[in-house]
């Protein structure tokens, strides 16, 4: 990988759909809202849209870590923007400040750590495992 500076930012969108709901990963009665998993992955796939312009072919990031709140209601139809800022690096290790909007306000803020990876080496680690 090459030097990630400080500083370097991602994000990523998505329209919220009933697939997304929270009624939908937990329990029916829930309200018909985007769920804690969904804007995690948000986050998560802004944090990595900022590592990917310094990953060198074969490499990707996985997340280690995840830190967040999650503090209003988004309903479907609406937008969710992810934003992620690289704070620290550290060797193999990435940390980032997070958070997600929709069009109205902040849902969630927090922290999340991603952790340089080999896909090849994923993929031998994959098929001793499997036998």
């Amino acid at each position: 990988m090459r030097p990630v500076p400080v500083g370097a930012k991602g994000s990523f969108t998505l329209v919220v759909t009933p697939a997304h709901l929270a009624s939908n990963f937990k329990d029916a009665m829930l309200p018909p809202v985007l769920s804690t998993p969904v804007m995690i992955m948000i986050m998560e796939n802004a944090a990595l849209n900022a590592l990917k312009p310094y990953l060198e072919p074969g490499e990707s990031a996985v997340g280690t870590r995840i830190d967040v709140r999650h503090v209003a209601a988004t309903p479907v139809g609406k937008r969710v923007t992810g934003e992620a800022e690289v704070t620290a690096v550290a060797g193999r290790r990435i940390d980032f400040a997070v958070r997600a909007v929709d069009e109205q306000e902040e849902i969630g803020a927090g922290t999340h750590e991603r952790a340089l990876v080999s896909l090849a080496k994923i993929a031998e680690r994959l098929k001793a495992k499997a036998g």
